[in-house]
């Protein structure tokens, strides 16, 4: 592993970190049904070459969601660089969701 893969590992699991973190200390809000949402990190198998990786994680997340405009709102950020996956605002329920029915890694 070369010295630029070892800092990109290593950023990757700050976010990570940082991210569990801020779900953990409380900082989610109530969703529909009184669930907690939190920020997930989500990592999915990448997209065919040419994909805009982008565009990819938004529809990934708006079949689960139910729409590209709620995609949208719960979308925090798409990693793209080192792996393929997005970080999102989701409800519990959300998230089991999609470990259930999408092509997560």
């Amino acid at each position: 592993m070369s010295t630029r893969q070892h800092a990109a590992a290593a950023a990757f699991l700050l976010v990570v970190l940082f991210m569990a973190s801020t779900a953990a200390g409380g900082g989610g809000r109530e969703g529909k049904h009184g669930q907690t949402s939190g920020v997930y990190m989500v990592m999915v198998k990448p997209p065919a070459q040419g994909v805009d990786c982008d565009a990819y994680h938004l529809h990934i997340l708006a079949a689960v969601l139910g729409s590209e405009e709620r995609a949208k709102k719960a979308m925090v950020y798409s990693y793209t660089t080192v792996v393929s996956g997005f970080a999102a605002k989701l409800t519990p329920a959300q998230l089991a969701a999609l470990q259930s029915e999408l092509p997560l890694l």
